[in-house]
């Protein structure tokens, strides 16, 4: 009886605090909706600086405007936090060719783009037989005959999987791990099938990882149509002649900065919740949905708070980091400068996954936090959230969990598109959408509003 008188009592304010938390919520999406500057501030950093690669002058500028912009949004704080970047250049145009068959002259040149943080061929490029590979169980078989060789990994994404992102991560290895692998057993250079599963040509790049055990090698992608060409003229051919030429190198590392604006807590100051995107990008886009998205949806939040009078109880970050694509620096140096002052961080939320629909968040937390944070689902499902998973967060508030054990979420807009456009030259402006863009904002706010309000 006492417990059913109890929940009569407090039933009413539950639902009070549920409609205070609807209305707040509405008047966020309201203000994003129609008075949003997250397309506008993507323009200007799209068009007006383009890509963002770590150490470039790009990347400076990129620095310079983010923090000026987040003045504008009545930021209690704005400020730089240095740190060290590699700084890895592309050195010129990256250029393969088939130049023979069985013997016979053949020239065709492939689209290819040569993998970040690799190095280059020198100037007389490298000119051998190349060697079709599906997967590192044939290199295995194959070893005996790779030594001098160009090593072609033609890995596909698995259709079968509804989520891309697991199609990628697989698929990753062979970007990630293949020139190492190949190198083991003599190859003098690798080409790997772009992460994607685009019908169009562009290669993508991303960052590739020695194993300092064996020699380093040059290694590019090829576009799809190009790679099932080479493949398939492989299986049909005893010898197919490469000819490899890139210009990659490391110059000395160099410094960076992470962008920061801050609102102070009111009534828990000493303690943080961070939300994020990173602000480098490779350099063949313009760094469109990786990451401006996550850059403007960041500087989006800051703005809205503000502009409604939000006062949060806990201190909140918006962190634009400094080189997440090939080194993540920023986003180490921001959890040691964390741990070095002492500070506590309760959540943290990053956009890396692309300015497109909304439908949730990927978490890395106790099952218990989880659980209230899909007891919120009925909130925001009206503006896109259906769902929230385990498994997830970002690259950059990464360091967080490993220093602080921190909550982590990251923001899983639909993904069914992003990796026809991930680190491919077609990531532009032009591909992304106004009012997926915003929604995406309207999401991650209301979260952080939540997690502001009730904690973890």
């Amino acid at each position: 009886m006492k417990k059913l008188l109890l929940l009569v009592f407090c039933l009413p304010l539950i639902v009070s605090a549920q409609n205070q938390d609807s209305l707040f919520i509405k008047q966020i999406s309201d203000e994003i909706m129609r008075n949003g500057k997250a397309y506008e501030w993507l323009k200007q950093l799209t068009k007006n600086i383009g890509g963002r690669l770590a150490g470039s002058p790009q990347f400076a500028q990129a620095v310079v405007w983010g923090k000026k912009t987040l003045e504008t949004t009545g930021a209690d704080k704005v400020y730089l936090q240095e740190c060290m970047m590699p700084h890895w250049i592309r050195g010129g145009k990256d250029v393969v060719n088939i130049v023979s068959v069985n013997g016979k002259k053949q020239l065709k040149q492939l689209d290819a783009l040569a993998l970040g943080n690799s190095i280059g061929t020198g100037k007389k490029g490298i000119t051998t037989q190349v060697i079709a590979i599906n997967n590192f169980n044939e290199l295995e078989l194959l070893k005996d005959k790779i030594k001098g060789k160009i090593v072609f990994f033609n890995y596909p994404f698995n259709p079968t999987y509804i989520s891309p992102g697991k199609s990628y991560g697989e698929a990753g290895a062979y970007r990630r791990g293949g020139p190492s692998r190949a190198a083991k057993y003599g190859a003098v250079a690798v080409l790997t099938r772009s992460l994607t599963e685009a019908t169009d040509n562009h290669p993508h790049t991303g960052s590739t990882s020695y194993n300092d055990s064996f020699p380093k090698i040059p290694a590019a992608a090829l576009g799809l149509q190009d790679a099932d060409y080479l493949y398939n003229l492989c299986k049909q051919s005893t010898n197919v002649q490469i000819s490899f030429t890139t210009n990659g190198q490391f110059l000395p590392d160099t410094i960076g900065h992470n962008v920061i604006a801050e609102i102070t807590g009111t009534e828990f100051p000493n303690q943080y919740i961070t939300v994020g995107g990173h602000l480098d990008s490779w350099d063949v886009n313009e760094g469109a949905h990786d990451d401006g998205a996550g850059v403007v949806h960041t500087m989006e939040i800051v703005r809205t708070l503000k502009v409604l009078g939000y006062k949060p109880k806990h201190s909140i970050r918006f962190v634009l980091f400094a080189n997440e694509e090939n080194g993540l620096r920023g986003g180490n140096k921001y959890a040691e400068e964390a741990a070095k002052n002492k500070e506590e961080h309760i959540f943290a939320l990053e956009s890396d996954a692309g300015g497109f629909t909304p439908r949730g968040f990927s978490c890395t937390m106790s099952d218990a936090q989880l659980k209230k944070l899909q007891s919120w689902i009925p909130l925001l499902k009206p503006y896109g959230t259906d769902n929230i998973t385990s498994g997830g967060g970002g690259a950059d508030i990464g360091p967080l969990a490993k220093i602080f054990k921190t909550p982590l979420a990251g923001l899983t807009p639909d993904g069914q598109r992003y990796f026809d456009l991930h680190h491919a030259r077609t990531d532009v402006f032009e591909n992304v959408n106004k009012r997926e863009l915003h929604l995406g904002a309207v999401n991650m706010a209301a979260l952080i509003y939540l997690i502001d309000k009730y904690g973890l």
